[in-house]
């Protein structure tokens, strides 16, 4: 045999192996859910449908005290089911990872639908020791609506694989080793707690890896603007507390000043307004539109319209966007009136 056929094999040989090792994986998935039946049984066909050997999966709902039958679905599908109510969504996570049994822990939400080489692509990453997350960031639905496919385009989404700072926890899977070494979530956070994690985990020394092959589509994307203003108001009421955190850096302060100063000029305008005219006011508004104009712009970009009414419904969804996101900082939203504004 030629040396390039003792190369080749060699390679197919580790190719293999890798495959046959990530293969061997335990899985455990943890979802959390309240009062989401049907979004739930679509989360949990999506994970039986994966190709990865059924036994070396293993899928537990953690339900913070559903009223609609979530936990008879889930246990219908297959899952374990763990009833604790009265939890943020951060303390639901760790309940869940402390009962699973796997080396991968795999925290998806119960209003997402994975693709079928989801848990594949998730363990051939997780071979790599230095990876401590990998995941992607979801996709609006494919029908959903224009608020949806806008919102979508907030999304600033890697090709291929690479590291990133923060992945969101409704879909991405943490080596288990990791997750106890960080003591899991921080169960304080009502909101943001995969920001803080993310930040954890890298300051830690492992990467945080973004993988497109891990796609899921969030079905809990907010469908009309008043969805989208409770969702950002209730989303955005830790940011702040967890961005100040980790050491400053370039790319994170964007996240941080434009809410203040998105803030500072409704204030502005409000106190302005009766003494200093409306003409004053609107100047002070005017910044909050430059702003979400400069958003907008970024959110075209990665939209590619093709119609000029997709312009103006951009820089709607960039200004609702801002706007909750800067009174997120006085006064965040309760979460049941953002699931109701999204059901």
């Amino acid at each position: 045999m030629t040396s390039q056929g003792v190369v080749r094999q060699t390679g197919n040989h580790v190719r293999g192996a890798r495959r046959v090792a990530a293969l061997d994986q335990l899985v455990s998935f943890v979802i959390p859910v309240r009062n989401d039946a049907r979004r739930l049984e679509r989360c949990l066909a999506s994970i039986t449908r994966c190709d990865y050997p059924r036994l070396r999966v293993e899928i537990i709902v953690v339900d913070n005290g559903s009223s609609d039958g979530s936990g008879s679905v889930a246990r219908a599908a297959g899952a374990r089911v763990i009833v604790a109510p009265g939890n943020s969504v951060a303390a639901l996570r760790n309940i869940g990872a402390r009962q699973a049994r796997g080396e991968a822990l795999a925290f998806v939400d119960a209003d997402h639908e994975i693709d079928p080489g989801w848990i594949r692509a998730a363990t051939v990453t997780l071979l790599d020791p230095s990876v401590g997350i990998v995941g992607a960031l979801c996709h609006a639905p494919a029908n959903g609506t224009w608020v949806q496919q806008m919102y979508d385009a907030l999304r600033a989404r890697p090709a291929g694989r690479r590291e990133v700072e923060w992945l969101g926890s409704g879909n991405m899977v943490v080596r288990r080793t990791v997750f106890e070494r960080l003591d899991g979530f921080d169960s304080s956070l009502e909101t943001c707690e995969d920001v803080d994690f993310s930040q954890r985990v890298r300051a830690g020394g492992w990467r945080v890896m973004s993988d497109e092959r891990l796609r899921s589509v969030h079905l809990g994307d907010p469908p009309t603007l008043a969805a989208l203003f409770f969702g950002e108001l209730w989303r955005g009421r830790d940011n702040l507390r967890v961005s100040l955190r980790a050491p400053l850096s370039l790319r994170a302060l964007p996240s941080i000043a434009i809410p203040i100063v998105d803030l500072a000029a409704v204030v502005l305008a409000i106190v302005l307004a009766p003494v200093a005219g409306l003409a004053v006011a609107a100047g002070c508004l005017g910044l909050l539109a430059v702003l979400a104009t400069l958003r907008a712009g970024r959110m075209l970009g990665r939209s590619r319209p093709s119609r000029v009414i997709e312009i103006g419904q951009a820089w709607l969804v960039a200004c609702v966007y801002d706007v909750a996101r800067a009174l997120a900082l006085v006064a965040g939203a309760a979460h049941r009136l953002r699931r109701a504004t999204s059901a």
